[in-house]
């Protein structure tokens, strides 16, 4: 009876302890579900608050991606536009800079510019069909600084007092005008007239054509006479204009059109070398009086003399120093 009491107590305990060993690992897998399910709403929180955020970062972003792709556009349109700008001006640039253009119109041998210099006192004969121009300007631009030189040589030789420089560039101004000028007006009325020229045929003609208004103004700048001017001016002059109406004629259809073309031309050319001997002088002393003022003479220091009170009054300072000392 004692043995079966004692079982029952073991027996009572065991399930006892047993009891405990449940109760602990209930309580203990409670704690642990509390715990995981603390973990899981922190997880699910802390993933809201990371959704939210990356929505409005992604609104953030279309946002600020609509204004950079704008800007990005504003500036492939403004590079773009700068590219075809500069393509432009470095064509442009490289167009009239480059030397290359400007070769062929002087490469000459100074033998062809003699001889077309020669040539452009012979008229030609034959008018049925348009005579040769040389497209070249080398010697055109030559004569032009001749002509320059010839002026100032004049200026020097008459009675035209020079003041403020040697008035070059009145005398440049004044040849290359008219070359540049007229050229251009003739070159212009040749277009109305239906003649067969170009820019650089009519500057190369014209140019030439200024060896006839070397020559008289050279020689009658030195030879002070009036009629060997006119003998110059009829002859010389007269043979260079008339070598240029010729080629003119040979270049143009039309009784009308010829008259017109190289009547101007003709009148233009020996009135000019008129203006050139007789009235370039006088005008270029009026612009000088106009714009400097009448020829005054130079300013010059005169001595003055010290008057008798001014000597007296020094003698008397003079005394009464040394006295002093």
């Amino acid at each position: 009876a004692e043995w079966g009491g004692f079982e029952d107590n073991m027996q009572g305990g065991g399930s006892a302890v047993i009891d405990m060993e449940n109760m602990d690992d209930t309580s203990g897998s409670s704690f642990e579900d509390m715990g995981e399910m603390h973990q899981r709403m922190k997880e699910e929180e802390e993933e809201e608050a990371e959704g939210e955020a990356g929505a409005g970062e992604e609104e953030d972003g279309e946002f600020l991606g609509m204004k950079g792709l704008r800007g990005q556009l504003g500036r492939q349109v403004a590079d773009q536009m700068w590219q075809v700008g500069k393509r432009q001006a470095s064509r442009a640039f490289s167009l009239y800079a480059n030397i290359d253009i400007l070769r062929p119109y002087f490469d000459v041998e100074p033998v062809q510019v003699r001889a077309r210099l020669l040539e452009s006192m012979i008229p030609v004969k034959m008018i049925n069909f348009p005579q040769k121009i040389a497209g070249e300007l080398y010697g055109p631009l030559m004569l032009v600084f001749t002509l320059v030189a010839i002026l100032l040589h004049g200026m020097k030789t008459s009675d035209t007092i020079i003041r403020e420089g040697t008035l070059m560039g009145t005398a440049i101004g004044t040849c290359f005008g008219y070359w540049l000028g007229v050229s251009s007006f003739m070159y212009f009325l040749a277009y109305l007239c239906n003649a067969q020229i170009t820019m650089v045929q009519m500057l190369s003609l014209l140019g030439y054509g200024l060896f006839g208004h070397c020559i008289t103004l050279f020689v009658t700048y030195n030879i002070h006479f009036h009629s060997l001017f006119y003998i110059f001016w009829l002859v010389v002059g007269g043979l260079s204009t008339l070598r240029m109406v010729a080629v003119l004629v040979s270049r143009t259809v039309g009784h009308t059109q010829r008259l017109i073309l190289c009547g101007t031309l003709a009148a233009l050319h020996m009135l000019f070398l008129l203006y050139l001997h007789f009235a370039y002088h006088k005008v270029v002393e009026g612009i000088l009086d106009t714009l400097e003022g009448p020829n005054m003479p130079p300013f010059q220091r005169v001595a003055r003399d010290i008057p008798v009170v001014s000597n007296a009054v020094l003698n008397t300072t003079a005394k009464a120093i040394a006295l002093t000392l």
